[in-house]
């Protein structure tokens, strides 16, 4: 760790959660619990998606990446809060912690990115139903999904990048239970004006742009809708639409509570919350609502499960 002395910081310490050696077990097992269910159900996803024909369209392309971003940004987590939680040393590497942020940084922001590229396929497909395979071709899907992951990682890649140079020799403690750039910057004892604007235009920038490509496919979505003269047939429309709208509602709705709440001495321990939601609990969550939500997915499970069944009762 960097004293005063100007000793170069060899690892952070990560506090975690106010009171958790307390009920230490009780939160391994609801950790693990959550992440079991996030890699079984993610990883079932990309299978699922992968095996049936049926599913083998732009929006479930987009579903397919957008199961695998989950499960990266939960795997960059939630086994070192695991790690922590049955041990005494709840150190990090500083390369180790700067692996940690990068990795998050990098798949947290290309979900965001998805999820926008999945609200303007909903937006071809309904809008332009005649020339939705012409607008989102295999090419224009691959561009898109490179395109998200190329910003995430460049987004998470200049601000380690500009974190690396810092000194530190306030403390090597970091108050939150994983890296993130906020509590790390707030170890250091080196001018982070510049980190904390990079930081802010960043994550402003990236809000925006997604939030507003998704409202403004939205309004036209719900303006070609309603000019469906059937009910059944805006049922159907708004159906294909309600897995994504309620993702983006639980992503987004996180977002905003994490960076538009007012500042209290209980921020800090409601950010940590409110990272345990955004890190951990929604990459369990969204397989789940596309599961139980989606009538497509749901009959794809059904023709698979069918013909399991099938073949164990040839078998048998």
């Amino acid at each position: 760790m960097e004293q005063n002395n100007g000793t170069k910081v060899t690892e952070f310490i990560l506090l975690g959660f106010a009171g958790q050696h307390k009920s230490w077990l009780v939160l391994f097992i609801v950790f693990l619990g959550i992440y079991v269910v996030t890699l079984v159900g993610n990883i079932g996803m990309i299978l699922l998606i992968k095996i049936e024909a049926s599913l083998h369209t732009p929006m479930y392309f987009f579903l397919q990446n957008l199961a695998f971003v989950d499960l990266c940004y939960a795997t960059a987590i939630t086994p070192k809060v695991l790690q922590n939680l049955m041990s005494t040393e709840k150190s990090i590497s500083f390369i180790g912690c700067m692996v940690q942020l990068l990795v998050y940084g990098t798949f947290v922001t290309s979900d965001g990115y998805i999820l926008a590229a999945m609200a303007v396929d909903r937006y071809a497909a309904i809008c332009n139903p005649l020339r939705y395979p012409t607008v989102m071709s295999q090419r224009v899907c691959i561009q898109l999904l490179i395109g998200s992951y190329l910003i995430g990682f460049l987004n998470a890649s200049v601000h380690v990048s500009f974190i690396l140079p810092l000194h530190f020799c306030k403390s090597n403690k970091i108050n939150h239970f994983f890296c993130d750039a906020p509590p790390i910057l707030a170890l250091s004892c080196s001018s982070i004006y510049f980190n904390i604007m990079l930081l802010a235009a960043f994550v402003g920038f990236n809000l925006t742009f997604t939030v507003s490509i998704i409202i403004f496919s939205y309004v036209f979505i719900l303006a070609a809708i309603l000019k469906i003269s059937s009910a059944a047939g805006r049922r159907k429309a708004f159906s294909t639409c309600g897995s994504h709208l309620t993702a983006v509602t639980v992503f987004y709705g996180t977002l905003s509570y994490m960076y538009l709440q007012p500042h209290s001495h209980n921020s800090q321990e409601n950010l940590k919350v409110a990272s345990v939601f955004y890190g951990v609990v929604i990459p369990m969550l969204n397989p789940l609502i596309y599961s139980l939500r989606n009538k497509e997915v749901k009959e794809a499970l059904k023709v698979i499960w069918k013909k399991k069944s099938s073949r164990l009762g040839s078998n048998s």
